[in-house]
């Protein structure tokens, strides 16, 4: 009798360890589905694979490694990246599919031709904004830069560029931080305004031959997102996912 309790007793200790070490395992792989980012997730995309994105930055900038970590992240998600120094003309973007202008680039050295690229851009430099027909003339009036902040509201949930969050409120930066800005002509779809200035956007965009300012037709998708010199690395996973997607619709075209 008292054999047949023993192995009975290992038996269901047995048992319980077996429980106790799949439990452990299933917290263990939910634990990393968890902790990767919506964006790191999109790295399986294939609708990007291959695209090429050309970089404009400031080559020999201070916030270069900003720069390359976005390019490293573009690699992951699948896009093709190549880096080009401000002064570059338009025409060495060659056939790229998307050419994305870093904040980190000096606008008075930027060379001029990019407005009237018939490739997608993207930039989060504000200052480039009137030169690109994106917005007016007046800084700090047509666009500009906000000092402190860290949510947005999201206005147009429905697009694509929305990254399928919902409206309304969203915390885009794991702490308070600078956020470019435009006010975009009437052909503009606004994603996203700085958190109660509904007149900023933070995330818009020109369809290929929207009317953007000045009645200048876009020649191909035209894109505004938030980012500041050093703020990638400060975004949260909401704000990773928008800029994914800000990335992927302009490069869609």
């Amino acid at each position: 009798m008292k054999l047949w309790t023993r192995r009975t007793n290992q038996s269901l200790a047995s048992v319980r360890k077996r429980r106790t070490l799949f439990a452990a395992a299933s917290v263990g792989v939910g634990a990393l589905l968890s902790a990767a980012t919506p964006h790191a997730r999109a790295a399986s995309n294939a609708s990007v694979s291959g695209k090429k994105v050309v970089m404009v930055v400031q080559l020999n900038g201070p916030n270069l490694t900003v720069d390359q970590k976005i390019a490293a992240h573009l690699g992951a998600r699948g896009y093709s990246v190549r880096m080009l120094d401000e002064a570059q003309p338009p025409e060495a973007a060659g056939d790229a599919d998307l050419v994305l202008i870093s904040s980190t680039v000096s606008s008075k050295q930027v060379a001029s031709g990019w407005r009237s690229l018939p490739r997608p851009l993207l930039t989060w430099e504000n200052d480039l904004l009137d030169d690109f027909a994106m917005t007016g003339k007046r800084h700090d009036v047509d666009f500009g830069e906000a000092d402190k902040e860290r949510y947005l509201w999201l206005v147009n949930a429905p697009h694509p560029m929305a990254a399928g969050l919902p409206a309304g409120v969203t915390n885009v930066y794991g702490k308070q931080a600078a956020m470019s800005w435009g006010k975009p002509g009437l052909g503009a779809a606004i994603i996203a305004t700085l958190y109660g200035q509904p007149e900023k956007a933070a995330i818009f965009a020109y369809e290929k031959g929207a009317t953007m300012d000045y009645e200048s037709l876009a020649p191909a998708r035209r894109v505004m997102f938030f980012l500041n010199n050093d703020t990638f690395g400060n975004l949260s996973p909401a704000g990773g996912s928008l800029f994914d997607a800000a990335v992927d619709w302009a490069a869609a075209s």
